[in-house]
């Protein structure tokens, strides 16, 4: 259970930055090297490996090495298990909101009595 939270943790840590959700987004169209990553920030290759390490941590992507080239996709595991944390919370506020929605239709419906 602590490996669990310290991984969601992780995840939201290396979400949090935008440079990284945007190098996230780059990835959805497939494999790029760190190199393609770093090119639309004009950041450096090191700059660029330091985000990838930290999403690299988190498990959102895995880097494997060609030559002296490193590619990084997406690891679709630790976007579930994100996804399932909020979808538990997601539960939680529409149940709230239906029994919200429930009271004002009643109170609408006292008043035009």
């Amino acid at each position: 259970m602590v490996e669990q939270i310290e991984q969601l943790n992780a995840v939201f840590g290396a979400l949090s930055d935008p440079t990284r959700r945007s190098m996230l987004d780059a990835l959805r169209s497939g494999e790029l090297s760190v190199g393609q990553l770093a090119a639309p920030f004009e950041m450096s290759l090191a700059g660029a490996a330091k985000h990838v390490q930290v999403l690299e941590r988190s498990n959102l992507v895995q880097r494997r090495k060609e030559g002296r080239t490193y590619y990084c996709s997406l690891n679709q595991e630790a976007f579930l298990a994100a996804q399932q944390w909020f979808q538990r919370y997601s539960e939680f506020w529409n149940l709230r909101l239906d029994k919200l929605t429930e009271l004002l239709e009643e109170e609408k419906e006292n008043s035009d009595d």
